[in-house]
């Protein structure tokens, strides 16, 4: 339906979502089925993107997977690169400049983002959206199966469209985990039955359950109440920002086309011929003549629908399009305002601060703690002992013999079970060793000892930490 403001309170229409009614209860949004040339290339992008999506944890690079975000593990690997907690400020910077790069895109294109690349309408609008026309028609027949009561029809075709979201979802949660804890991961948990696995096969149904309930229930509301994208628009977007956009100067005044009424067409109206179509085709149910709205994903819907419309009544197409505040009024658009040179110099500085840091990182990595609940052992040959755990870290793709040796040569290194720690490429290792110590050479209850990490007889880092003695060292 449309949704005409009194003219005396023309932004009304933001006082409240297009979702909810009234009294309060859900606004149930069926969008009509939409053709045109950019559903088109939303279609084919969306292909190219859920092919890439599900490949992405069996591509490998380095015998690394293309990406993995194992938080479980604390190992993030970006295109084949492996970063560890010792990495965090890297991760840091790149959180920096996504979030730097989404407000200059935002800036420049508006949420171009949501309508051609966001997962969420991805799955939603090119996946199970689709699966729902398929099985239930278009929104009219959509609207009357739900309003129909339970016979066989309505049985067959729910039941058909829940078993098919259901195994959706399943393939969605599976590919999330596959992306959290590698694919070789996963085959190994749904290999054996849930009992042997018990952790891994909640994870899978949890996350099954969310996909099931978004996409099935929530909808749109995960784009208009929860996402907070769309609210932080308001202070990113301006008058040169592109976004899809009503041409109010060519439209209004809007009205129907009568035919055979002649004396009723004196009147000079705009080429919007009040059809609606740009709202029956929303999938956030708002009307785009309103002007720029929360809710608006940039899906394009509305601009197909109208384009339509106009090729019929023979006027030209773009009523509804990809423009500017300014374009619209003046006939002009400004890419290169000053905000946009502005976030484009500090998203410059910080890629380049990033590959400098990335260049400039060391290639092995070591953290060395004692052992928790201990403090020292003395032994029989008047020595004092100290327990250490210590960490790893290969970032070379080539295996590593790692060494660890005290400065101070009076202090001797007892590793615990290993002849030699070797580390392969881009992992980590764990492993335990003593530090001791001759007790009548011990100047010091309790100080700090510098021990050398060494690769190929190279002294890559000095790691410093403590040793404890008895209080009466002196």
């Amino acid at each position: 339906m449309s949704h005409k403001q009194p003219q005396n309170q023309p932004d009304k229409f933001r006082d409240s979502l297009a979702t909810i009614m009234d009294d309060g209860k859900r606004n149930w949004i069926y969008p009509k089925k939409v053709s045109g040339k950019f559903y088109r290339w939303r279609t084919y992008v969306s292909w190219l993107l859920l092919g890439l999506l599900f490949a992405g944890p069996f591509i490998k690079v380095n015998g690394q997977p293309l990406l993995l975000f194992n938080i479980f593990e604390r190992k993030f690997v970006i295109f084949g690169a492996v970063f560890w907690p010792q990495d965090t400020y890297l991760l840091i910077f790149l959180l920096l400049i996504l979030v730097v790069f989404v407000i200059l895109f935002t800036v420049v294109f508006g949420r171009v983002f949501c309508g051609w690349i966001c997962p969420q309408t991805i799955f939603m609008e090119m996946v199970f959206r689709k699966i729902e026309y398929w099985i239930e028609g278009d929104a009219s027949q959509q609207r009357k199966l739900n309003l129909m009561p339970w016979n066989a029809e309505k049985i067959w075709k729910k039941g058909a469209k829940m078993f098919l979201f259901v195994v959706i979802s399943l393939l969605i949660s599976h590919l999330v985990m596959a992306y959290l804890i590698g694919v070789e991961e996963v085959a190994e948990i749904i290999s054996q039955p849930p009992s042997a696995n018990i952790a891994g096969f909640i994870g899978l149904m949890v996350f099954t359950g969310i996909f099931l309930f978004v996409f099935t229930w929530f909808r749109e509301q995960a784009c208009t109440v929860m996402c907070p994208y769309g609210r932080l628009q308001g202070v990113m977007l301006d008058d040169n920002s592109i976004n899809v956009a009503y041409d109010y100067v060519r439209g209004e005044p809007r009205g129907p086309i009568r035919k055979h009424k002649e004396e009723l067409q004196s009147e000079e109206k705009g080429d919007c011929v009040d059809c609606t179509l740009c709202v029956q085709v929303c999938p956030t149910g708002i009307d785009i003549r309103n002007g720029v709205q929360m809710e608006c994903v940039n899906c394009t819907a509305c601009m197909d629908a109208c384009d339509e419309v106009m090729l019929k009544v023979n006027r030209p197409t773009g009523l509804i399009r990809y423009a500017s505040e300014t374009s619209i009024q003046s006939g002009n658009q400004k890419l290169f305002s000053a905000r946009v040179k502005g976030y484009s110099v500090v998203l410059v500085l910080l890629i380049a601060a990033f590959v400098g840091l990335l260049t400039t990182r060391s290639e092995i990595g070591a953290t060395v703690t004692r052992f928790r609940g201990m403090t020292y052992q003395e032994r029989q040959e008047g020595e004092i002992s100290n327990l250490y755990e210590v960490t790893f870290i290969n970032k070379t793709f080539d295996e590593q013999t790692i060494e660890l040796e005290p400065e101070d040569e009076s202090f001797s290194l007892e590793r615990i079970g290993e002849k030699a720690w070797i580390v392969k490429g881009q992992s980590k290792y764990e492993g335990r060793f003593f530090l001791t110590k001759e007790k009548k050479d011990l100047p010091f209850s309790q100080g700090d000892v510098v021990l050398l990490l060494k690769s190929d007889g190279e002294v890559i880092k000095r790691i410093k930490t403590s040793f404890v003695g008895p209080s009466g060292a002196q």
